[in-house]
């Protein structure tokens, strides 16, 4: 089941909307195939296990499967598992995870059980469910598990009081930031960073020998999948410079500009040739605080002048419908006032802080969560399964929010 979970994780950034997921055939004590889900709408890792088998020259008949998940037993993009098993004649099945989708679950070990296969459940079931924990968000609730994800000095500062931030972290912090992002859907900025730092937000591919380092040794090391990544951008006022890199470069068909319908006309279609446009309704809750003249923002070259405060969007109703878009996973990269509104309104699950051994103060430095603040020490976010972790001279901070 270890070997099936490190087949499993090769899916990353490529089977989603699907699971990852890890098979293993074994019989006589000796492997005789092996598979995982390479990508949505390709064959299932209990396929894949059974055309390795075949191509090695064995037979599936009376060999035992390990597979990290349930295997399906209705029809999707593909045929359901449960048939192929069964036409195979395996023996015996021993599954991680069971499947999380309360309409499913349990039907594939009650179909292979009928006919006459044995099944063993819950074998490494917490690592197994671990690897999917973005999916699992997505199948019962049907909008993405959020990671709001920042690099910051020890004071929690995103930058210095001048505005610069590159590099605060390390080469290795940097990288690993770059496995998140493989394993998300989509990343968000608010418009802020896009104006301060004007970021492209992209998968970046790391350098061979880390990509080796990160498949299994001596099997099919160079297979490592190109990953798109959606770009989601808050501008309420649709002040994206059009000389930006989200809106300018060869990913901007990838780019959603996220905007209100106090958005200035004639900036929303100039938008509208360079990226995605979705007009989301403004937090009535937050209305009458923020609502203000589109008017007043004027344009200073290419990028335009802060202007009062925004027009707060429906975080809520943005989160469901990326999850109607088969988002699973979104990353929160945004600046201090967006990290803030995932965290304080309760709409991210994880957090994932890298923290440089560096300290630059500054009142008007940008924080890594702004926002206005919780009043009481008792009202503070917790944090649950809390992990340290050592990157080149940085600290990683992951935890999950209770």
């Amino acid at each position: 089941m270890r070997l099936a979970l490190r087949l499993a994780r090769r899916g990353l950034g490529t089977t989603s909307p699907n699971p990852m997921v890890g098979a293993i055939l074994v019989r006589g004590g000796k492997i005789i195939g092996r598979g995982w889900h390479q990508r949505a709408g390709g064959p299932h890792a209990e396929i894949e296990a059974l055309h390795d088998c075949e191509k090695r020259g064995h037979r599936a008949q009376s060999a035992t499967l390990f597979v990290t998940l349930e295997p399906c037993s209705t029809y999707g993009r593909t045929p359901p598992c449960t048939n192929a098993i069964i036409d195979a004649q395996i023996r015996r099945v021993v599954v991680g995870a069971t499947d999380p989708n309360p309409r499913h679950a349990g039907m594939g070990f009650e179909i292979l059980k009928d006919a006459g296969i044995k099944v063993s459940s819950g074998v490494l079931e917490n690592d197994c469910i671990e690897v999917n924990e973005a999916f699992n968000h997505w199948i019962v609730r049907r909008t993405p598990l959020v990671t709001v994800k920042a690099a910051m000095s020890l004071d929690g500062k995103l930058a210095t009081v001048s505005g610069k931030s590159k590099w605060i972290t390390s080469a290795e912090a940097r990288a690993y930031g770059m496995q998140l992002r493989q394993g998300a859907d989509a990343i968000l900025v608010g418009i802020n960073t896009i104006l301060a730092d004007d970021p492209s937000l992209t998968w970046r591919r790391q350098d061979a020998g880390a990509a080796r380092k990160r498949t299994e040794p001596g099997r099919n090391s160079s297979r490592i999948h190109q990953h798109r990544l959606r770009r989601i951008i808050l501008d309420a006022n649709a002040r994206t410079p059009s000389d930006a890199r989200v809106v300018s470069d060869k990913e901007a068909a990838l780019t959603t500009i996220v905007v209100s319908d106090l958005a200035p006309k004639a900036r929303l279609r100039e938008l509208a040739k360079r990226a995605n446009i979705l007009v989301a309704p403004l937090d009535k809750s937050k209305r009458g605080a923020f609502v203000v003249q589109s008017s007043k923002f004027k344009v200073q070259g290419s990028r335009f002048s802060p202007g009062p405060p925004p027009p707060t969007l429906n975080l809520r109703w943005l989160l469901r419908r990326l999850g109607s878009e088969e988002v699973t996973s979104l990353l929160v990269e945004g600046g201090g006032a967006v990290n803030a509104s995932f965290l304080l309104e309760g709409l991210a699950q994880r957090i994932a802080f890298f923290y440089a051994p560096k300290i630059l103060g500054g009142r008007e430095a940008r924080k890594a969560v702004a926002g206005t603040g919780i009043c009481d020490v008792s009202n503070g976010i917790k944090l649950s399964m809390v992990n340290w972790r050592r990157l080149g001279e940085d600290w990683l901070l992951s935890a999950h929010l209770v």
